[in-house]
């Protein structure tokens, strides 16, 4: 019988399973994409050809009315799946999961919205007057990828309850982003396209709900190509249609579609919207930006707004006895606060939104999000951890 160390070795598909199913993961490679895509735009003549390569025009889209540059075609119609995938998130936790009650919705629903309007606020207070107010929302989203990867690099530092807390709190804080990017981001409005949306996505429904042959399954992604479509003719962000898919298909076949898209949205997708959107040229007219009110509302409203609103919204929902906490322990909640003001993905997204036309304008917005990001992850991590010890010293 052999007992060589082969035998002791696991196999490289259990190592992958383990990589990707780690909420570490995703964060950690969204970073090397972000550091990459800056180092590459940043190198003289390299930083030109990456740059170029994103605003490169794809053939024959322009002619059938498609995004039609790859920058364009990420942002539009990949990350489509993306809000696809996110709302099925949503979904999920609204019917069966941390979300299932109005009890457990309470708590994380006020804190989100606090935690949106108050970065909301701060910027706009910073940038009222200027030609920066439109970039209102660029702060008030939090990234799940992030958090949750630094929750789990946190370990037992966070207790469990303020993890469940945490990921309430940033799926509804992302029902609020894609909102706000329905309701305020989109261009004039087409009605006929309009009424294609509806139309395709009452024939979805009709569908799915009415027949269970596993067709079903293609048909449904087949119209919901032609739904994007009439969505992205309408005037409203493309993406939204991804959103609109997720809640009219029936909580049975959601299963089918998140084991197919988890992998390619999380590995793929993402991080190929982090290297298109932090092609950032850090020159000195970006740097001297850093000082101006769009960059300073935006490191204000997702370091200092997040953690505020988060916090006194908990503060509130327990001094009105509207919620009862067990050992309340508010510098957990401060440092999960800080934690939610990482932005990156939404916001990033919505500071293309915000200036379209302007590229140092969301150059600025971009470094902005990433500076206050980078904040929020260090700040929030040591912040965590000298309280968890603490906690551990008093305990002892």
């Amino acid at each position: 019988m052999s007992t060589g160390h082969k035998d002791l070795q696991p196999p490289a598909t259990s190592i992958f399973k383990r990589i990707i199913n780690d909420s570490r993961s995703l964060g950690i490679l969204l970073l090397l994409c972000t550091f990459f895509s800056l180092i590459l735009t940043n190198i003289e003549g390299i930083g030109n050809l990456y740059y170029n390569f994103w605003e490169m025009s794809i053939p024959g889209f322009h002619d059938l009315h498609l995004p039609h540059t790859i920058i364009h075609f990420v942002n539009d119609a990949l990350m489509t799946l993306f809000f696809f995938h996110v709302a099925i998130d949503i979904k999920r936790e609204v019917t069966k999961g941390e979300l299932s009650s109005f009890s457990r919705m309470m708590l994380p629903t006020a804190s989100a919205l606090f935690g949106v309007a108050f970065p909301a606020v701060i910027f706009s207070v910073i940038t009222a007057g200027t030609a920066y107010s439109n970039g209102w929302a660029i702060p008030t989203a939090t990234d799940i990828a992030f958090t949750l990867g630094m929750i789990s690099l946190l370990g037992k530092a966070v207790p469990h309850s303020m993890k469940v807390f945490l990921t309430a709190l940033a799926i509804i804080d992302d029902l609020c982003a894609i909102l706000i990017i329905a309701l305020f981001y989109g261009s004039a409005l087409y009605l006929i396209w309009l009424v294609g949306v509806v139309v395709v996505a009452l024939a979805i429904f009709l569908i799915n709900r009415h027949f269970q042959h596993k067709s079903v399954y293609y048909i449904t992604v087949g119209l919901g190509l032609v739904m994007w479509y009439c969505m992205y003719r309408s005037g409203i962000h493309a993406s939204f249609a991804g959103v609109i898919l997720a809640f009219i298909i029936p909580v049975s076949k959601m299963p089918a579609f998140e084991k197919r898209l988890g992998l390619p949205v999380n590995f793929i997708i993402v991080p190929i919207f982090a290297l298109a959107n932090t092609s950032i040229l850090i020159s000195p007219t970006a740097i001297s930006g850093l000082t101006s009110p769009l960059s300073l509302g935006i490191i204000l409203g997702l370091f200092l707004g997040k953690p505020i609103g988060i916090t006194l919204a908990v503060y509130l929902m327990v001094k009105l006895r509207l919620v009862r906490l067990a050992n309340i322990h508010w510098v957990q909640f401060i440092g999960v606060g800080i934690l939610a003001g990482i932005g990156f993905t939404m916001s990033i997204f919505v500071s293309n939104l915000s200036f379209p036309d302007d590229k140092m304008l969301k150059d600025i917005a971009k470094l902005s999000v990433l500076i206050a990001s980078a904040l929020a992850m260090i700040v929030g991590y040591i912040w965590l951890k000298a309280f968890s010890r603490e906690k551990e010293e008093v305990d002892t």
